[in-house]
């Protein structure tokens, strides 16, 4: 028989799981806040390689601040059910393969493939799974994320919310309020701790071959329903056009977006207004950029929330959100994809300076120390139970 004082003098284990850039900035602060717990909590991060650019990778590492990850499955691009199955057939062979990982618990954050893929994996073990970012909804089942976010909460023992509406939609699906934790929005934790260190616009800029405008816009455009269909994106692109010649705009192109782009043929439309095409940026180039926008258009989850958190007024390209905080306490509207309302809205922005908006409860740069003290005693809890 094994000696519960022994038992518990044993650090828990728990294996995080990062996959794509959002969840790199969600994850540091994390592991920052868990590193405080240490001897208590040991932690091992596992990379999926969803996000395969290993420049790019490098870089986000970097500016985070996030140490190198401690398991790579390099798993790369693919369909949305390609790269689930290829996610749980690799992370399960890595828990074959290595016995001692024996973790007490897999934290997921966000709402990626990798998300539910390793929690699939976790939950079919008997491993409980702690979903940080729990019970966002944007109601909209088309959205692969959607499908994502719905499962994942199912699937988890411990679900860790970033906003107030996350826990009634969580109470309507059935789960039980005791597993249930408002601790705040921990992106925006990584959003103050790195501001101070955001490239210059001007200075980002011209790392990429570019003057920087009195005033611009930022742009941001990746969503599969927006860039993969050429007729939405060459409407969404003409509107954005037209607004060009009143606000110059800038453009870090997603490389699904290009791929769009190229195949449409929609390229020389963005030579012809005056759209500052840029590669992919880093998240201090990213900050800057943002930080001095006059306008954010986007139809990125995450661009949302980091709009609202620098006051930044914030066109989302989509019909639905599953961050409503931003629109009834941010600085976000949903512009839907129709190019007049678009442009009218935009135009509004400039003429009146947007909406001010307010910091949503617990966006305050604390949420990862939040998540941690939940977390440690729950992993202890576990440890102790016989």
């Amino acid at each position: 028989m094994s000696d519960p004082s022994l038992a518990s003098a044993v650090p828990a284990h728990l294996l995080c799981v990062v996959a794509a850039r959002p969840n790199l900035m969600k994850m540091a602060p994390i592991l920052a806040a868990l590193a405080r717990q240490a001897p208590a909590v040991r932690v091992t991060l596992l990379h999926t390689g969803q996000h395969y650019d290993t420049a790019m990778n490098g870089q986000l590492f970097a500016d985070l601040d996030l140490r190198p990850p401690d398991i790579c499955l390099d798993v790369g691009s693919g369909n949305h059910a390609q790269q689930t199955a290829e996610i749980m057939r690799r992370f399960d062979a890595v828990l074959d393969a290595h016995p001692p990982l024996a973790p007490d618990g897999v934290l997921v954050v966000g709402d990626v493939n990798s998300t539910l893929a390793c929690a699939l994996v976790a939950a079919k073990r008997g491993i409980p799974v702690i979903h940080v970012e729990a019970g966002l909804r944007s109601g909209d089942r088309r959205m692969p994320e959607e499908i994502n976010r719905v499962l994942t909460d199912q699937l988890s023992s411990l679900l860790l919310t970033s906003e107030e509406g996350a826990r009634a939609n969580l109470l309507r699906e059935g789960i039980a309020p005791e597993r249930i934790h408002f601790t705040g929005n921990v992106m925006i934790d990584s959003l103050r701790r790195q501001l101070p260190r955001a490239v210059p616009p001007a200075a980002a800029l011209r790392a990429h071959g570019h003057a920087c405008p009195a005033a611009y816009g930022l742009m941001t455009l990746h969503r599969p329903s927006n860039v993969d269909a050429p007729a939405q994106l060459e409407a969404l692109l003409g509107a954005l056009g037209q607004l060009s010649q009143q606000l110059p705009l800038l453009f870090p192109i997603h490389p699904r977006t290009l791929a769009g782009l190229r195949l449409a043929g929609l390229e020389p439309l963005l030579a012809r207004h005056a759209i500052v095409r840029l590669p992919p940026l880093g998240y201090l180039e990213m900050l800057g950029l943002m930080q001095d926008a006059r306008l954010v258009l986007t139809d990125s989850g995450g661009v949302q929330e980091e709009s609202t958190a620098l006051g930044v007024p914030c066109l989302t390209l989509r019909d639905n959100t599953e961050r409503p905080v931003t629109v009834s306490d941010g600085t976000n509207t949903l512009a839907g994809t129709d190019p007049a309302t678009i442009l009218a809205l935009a135009r509004g922005i400039l003429e009146t300076g947007g909406k001010q908006g307010r910091i949503p409860p617990l966006w305050d740069g604390h949420a990862a120390t939040r998540i941690a003290a939940v977390i440690a005693p729950w992993l202890a809890a576990r440890r102790g139970t016989p």
